[in-house]
């Protein structure tokens, strides 16, 4: 379940509460439990994955989940990071710091954590904590950056409608001193 930070210390673990924060900055937080990933339990520990069970994963969570892709009228695949994960550091150092897309950013979470950080419409910063079953939408030009958490491993459907919609436009925001990455 996803947990939120806020710049004054503040720790949110409601759903209800964290939608309300994010709400005015049109992000978007569900929590969904289909049962789905009991289907791929093994395949979730695993760090590395063949095509074959990449695709496996994503068309038994798109059979559930057909309505996301509808929503968003994209297209999917895997994200799979792990520590063993080819130019780990690049991929990391890309998208820790502020920066918009010029498209909705969508995932569904199926292992592992991830953090983002999302500037307020009065400057703030607030830092969210996605786990397991999160599905979170990010919408087009909304600044924020996203990191992995300590053990480095996360698994999520990502949803595209354009390939290079996911492309960072960085802005040059700081991270507020008082969010200091602290999960």
């Amino acid at each position: 379940m996803a947990i939120l930070l806020l710049e004054d210390g503040t720790v949110e673990s409601d759903l209800t509460q964290i939608v309300r924060e994010l709400a005015p900055i049109g992000v978007h937080l569900k929590h969904y439990d289909p049962g789905t990933s009991l289907l791929f339990a093994t395949l979730l520990e695993q760090d590395v994955l063949t095509a074959l069970e990449k695709n496996y994963i994503v068309e038994l969570h798109n059979s559930v989940f057909e309505f996301i892709q509808q929503e968003n009228d994209s297209w999917c695949d895997l994200l799979n990071v792990h520590p063993g994960v080819p130019n780990l550091q690049m991929l990391l150092d890309t998208y820790s710091r502020y920066h918009t897309h010029t498209a909705a950013e969508p995932l569904y979470v199926l292992a592992g954590e991830m953090i983002f950080g999302f500037v307020r419409l009065d400057g703030s910063q607030v830092q969210l904590l996605v786990q397991s079953q999160d599905y979170i939408s990010i919408p087009t030009g909304v600044e924020h950056w996203c990191s992995l958490t300590a053990s480095l491993s996360f698994k999520a459907v990502r949803y595209f409608t354009s390939a290079d919609g996911w492309v960072p436009n960085y802005t040059g925001t700081q991270l507020s001193n008082s969010l200091n990455k602290p999960y």
